[in-house]
C-alpha cells in the first residue's frame, strides 16, 4: 500500500511536466498536418476559423456537464476574456499562418521557439515570475533559459554531417526543401514575413502570461478555455470574409483539409489548449512556455523512424507522403548539438524553478509555524 501510494503521489506531482511533454508531441504532428493542408491550397484564414469551430464544439458539451455548477461570469469578465482571444488565440494564429507564405517552414518553427523568452519577459514584468540573482536557483533558472534558446536556434539552422547509425538510405538522400524557399522569396517579403511571426509569437506569449489572472477570477477551466475558443472562432470568421472573399475558398471534402482541421481543432485547439491552462494554474506560464523548444526535437525524432529520414548533426530535411495522394513538404533543419543545449537549458529551468518552489514551500511552512506558535504564547499568556 505504500508503494502504490508513493505511486499515485508521484504521479500526481509529475502530472503538469507529461501534460506538458504530451502537449509537445501533439504540436508536432500540428505542424506536419496544418502545413499538408495549406500546401494543398487551403486558406490559412478558413483554416483557423474550422480548427476553431471544431475546438469549440468539442469542447461545449464537457464544460457544460463538468462544470454545470460554476459561477455565472460577470459582463467585466466576458470583456476581458474576449479581448485576451483576440489577442493571444485569433493574432497569434492568423499571423502565424501569414508569416508562413512570406518565410520558410524551417524559419517559422525556429521562431516560435523564442516564446519561452519572450514569455519569461514579460512574466517577470507583470512580476509572475521572480528573477533572484543572488540564489544559485535563480541565476541557473535565467541562464537556462538563455541556453534554451540558443539551442533551438543552433538545432534549427546549424548544418552538420549525418548521424550514419540512423541512415536509413545511404545512397539515396532526399534533399526536398521547404516550397517557400525553392520558389523563391525577395528579402523585402522575408523581412515582412519575420515581423509578422514575431507578432505573432508575442501575441500567444502574451495569451500564457494572461491566463494566470484571468483563472483566479473564473477558475471553472473548461468554460474559460471553450469561451476562448468560440470568441476567437468569431472573431476568425470575420476577419476571413473580410480578406477571403472568394466562396469556393470555405468548400472542405473528405481530404487531408478535413483530416488536418479536425486534428487541429479538437486534438490541439481542444485538449492542449486546455491542458495548458490547468499547466498555468499549477507552474505559471514560464514552466509551460520552456517546453515549446522540444516540438522540434520530437519532429525530427518522429521522421527519423516514420519516414525513414536522415537525421544530421546539423540538419535534417523531411519529406513525406499523406494520404489521399497529396504530397507533404515540410523542411526543418535539426542540429544534434543543438538539441543537448536545448534539452539541457530546459533541465536548468525546472530545475532552477523546483528549487525556487521548494524555497518559497519551505518559508511558508517558517512564518505558519512561528504564527502558530505566538497565537500558542498568546494562549498561555492569557490563561496566567
Amino acid at each position: 500500500m505504500k508503494c502504490l501510494h508513493g505511486f499515485l503521489m508521484a504521479m500526481e506531482t509529475h502530472k503538469p511536466y507529461l501534460a506538458m511533454l504530451f502537449i509537445q508531441f501533439v504540436y508536432a504532428g500540428m505542424a506536419m498536418f496544418s502545413k499538408a493542408s495549406i500546401n494543398g491550397g487551403m486558406n490559412p484564414f478558413v483554416f483557423v476559423v474550422y480548427r476553431q469551430a471544431f475546438g469549440s464544439l468539442a469542447l461545449a458539451p464537457f464544460a457544460l456537464f463538468l462544470e454545470r455548477k460554476a459561477p455565472p461570469l460577470s459582463y467585466d469578465l466576458v470583456g476581458k476574456i474576449f479581448l485576451v482571444a483576440l489577442c493571444g488565440i485569433t493574432l497569434s494564429l492568423n499571423l502565424y499562418y501569414v508569416a508562413l507564405n512570406y518565410t520558410s517552414a524551417t524559419f517559422a518553427a525556429a521562431t516560435t521557439n523564442i516564446i519561452p523568452a519572450i514569455t519569461f519577459i514579460m512574466a517577470v514584468f507583470f512580476r509572475m515570475e521572480s528573477i533572484s540573482i543572488k540564489h544559485l536557483h535563480g541565476m541557473v533558472k535565467v541562464l537556462g533559459s538563455v541556453v534554451c534558446v540558443s539551442g533551438a536556434l543552433v538545432y534549427a539552422f546549424v548544418k552538420g554531417p549525418p548521424i550514419k547509425f540512423m541512415n536509413w538510405y545511404p545512397s539515396i538522400h532526399n534533399e526536398v526543401s521547404d516550397p517557400s524557399v525553392t520558389k523563391g522569396i525577395s528579402n523585402m517579403e522575408w523581412v515582412k514575413g519575420s515581423l509578422i511571426m514575431l507578432s505573432g509569437n508575442t501575441a500567444w506569449s502574451l495569451w500564457l502570461v494572461l491566463q494566470g489572472p484571468i483563472i483566479k477570477r473564473y477558475p471553472a477551466k473548461l468554460r474559460l478555455t471553450t469561451l476562448q475558443c468560440f470568441f476567437s472562432c468569431i472573431q476568425s470568421a470575420i476577419l476571413a470574409i473580410v480578406v477571403e472573399r472568394n466562396p469556393s475558398s470555405w468548400k472542405i471534402g473528405w481530404d487531408v483539409h478535413l483530416l488536418s482541421v479536425v486534428y487541429c481543432g479538437i486534438i490541439v485547439t481542444a485538449i492542449t489548449y486546455w491542458l495548458q491552462v490547468w499547466s498555468i494554474e499549477k507552474k505559471g506560464p514560464v514552466f509551460t512556455a520552456v517546453f515549446t523548444p522540444l516540438a522540434l526535437l520530437i519532429t525530427a525524432i518522429m521522421s527519423a523512424f516514420l519516414w525513414k529520414e536522415r537525421l544530421h548533426w546539423g540538419r535534417l530535411h523531411l519529406s513525406g507522403n499523406l494520404a489521399y495522394e497529396i504530397t507533404m513538404v515540410y523542411s526543418y533543419d535539426h542540429n544534434v548539438g543543438g538539441a543537448v543545449l536545448l534539452v539541457g537549458g530546459l533541465y536548468c529551468v525546472l530545475w532552477g524553478k523546483n528549487k525556487e518552489e521548494a524555497m518559497t514551500e519551505a518559508s511558508e511552512q517558517r512564518q505558519e509555524t512561528n504564527g502558530n506558535c505566538i497565537v500558542g504564547e498568546e494562549q498561555r499568556g492569557g490563561h496566567d
